[in-house]
């Protein structure tokens, strides 16, 4: 574990420019202000996918995705959390957390330093893949629960991480 790096990472996986897509960017500028001040914790964004994000996530004890999803189980707006073990039994498209899980596996097999923790809020679309900046407003109303879900969720790794004593 480098010492420069925070231990947790939020993450905020997305595409600005495609709709319903840009979701999970939106929630983790919205919550950048919240988290705020706590040095084990970085939020960032990324419109990079699938290997590229090792790079992001190697040598961070925790880290919290946030991406969108299209099940086509659930309504626009849906929040769902998923941790990294649930992965391979998640049927989905969304182009960004799609392989998270083999690319953990991988980092591990190449000996990088992997998270020991990953959760995943996903926000249900409808449309991921159309060009336009403005969300519909079932996926515009789950921002603000969801900021509140990734929030408590990167406190809750930072608890976790503290000592006892």
């Amino acid at each position: 574990m480098s010492a420069s790096l925070p231990r947790v990472l939020v993450l905020g996986l997305g595409n600005d420019i495609l709709t319903d897509d840009a979701v999970g960017l939106r929630v983790v500028e919205a919550a950048r202000e919240c988290l705020a001040g706590d040095p084990d914790i970085e939020v960032k964004t990324t419109t990079e996918m699938g290997l590229a994000l090792l790079d992001e996530v190697a040598d961070r004890d925790c880290v919290v995705l946030v991406d969108s999803v299209q099940t086509g189980e659930a309504p626009p707006g849906k929040i769902h959390e998923i941790d990294s073990l649930e992965l391979s039994r998640v049927l989905t498209t969304a182009p960004h957390f799609l392989g998270i899980g083999e690319t953990l596996a991988l980092g591990k097999m190449l000996g990088l330093a992997m998270p020991r923790n990953v959760r995943i809020i996903a926000i249900e679309v409808a449309d991921p893949y159309t060009l336009g900046t403005k969300m519909p407003p079932a996926v515009e109303q789950a921002v603000a629960p969801a900021v509140e879900r990734v929030t408590a969720q990167a406190h809750r790794f930072v608890k976790d991480l503290k000592p006892v004593g």
